[in-house]
């Protein structure tokens, strides 16, 4: 296998370690942030820059600002953390989903 940047070795990858090697194999880093923590971050994190974006909006046609750059700005960013949280969702209800079809 042709290996350019030098980034596969005969252990594995470079800079990871395999789970059996691990500090903690076999258990979960307790310090570790869990998936719903991370989510409901994200979550929040989308709102305000919703919110942020609808501010900005409502400023500028109320007239307390005129830059529309940066109004155009903050609003493609908050459409694009909401595009993303939505492939998030999707890709959880698709895991979900396959998970109800197995057979136990």
């Amino acid at each position: 296998m042709n290996d350019p940047l030098g980034l596969i070795q005969a252990g594995g990858v470079r800079g990871v370690t395999p789970p059996s090697q691990g500090q903690h194999a076999g258990k979960a880093d307790p310090d570790a942030p869990q998936f719903v923590d991370l989510l409901k971050q994200n979550l929040e994190e989308v709102n305000r820059l919703q919110a942020d974006a609808n501010q900005a909006m409502e400023d500028l046609t109320t007239g307390r600002r005129d830059d529309v750059a940066t109004v155009i700005g903050a609003t493609q960013k908050a459409d694009l953390a909401f595009q993303m949280l939505l492939q998030v969702r999707n890709k959880v209800m698709d895991a979900y989903e396959e998970l109800k079809q197995m057979r136990v």
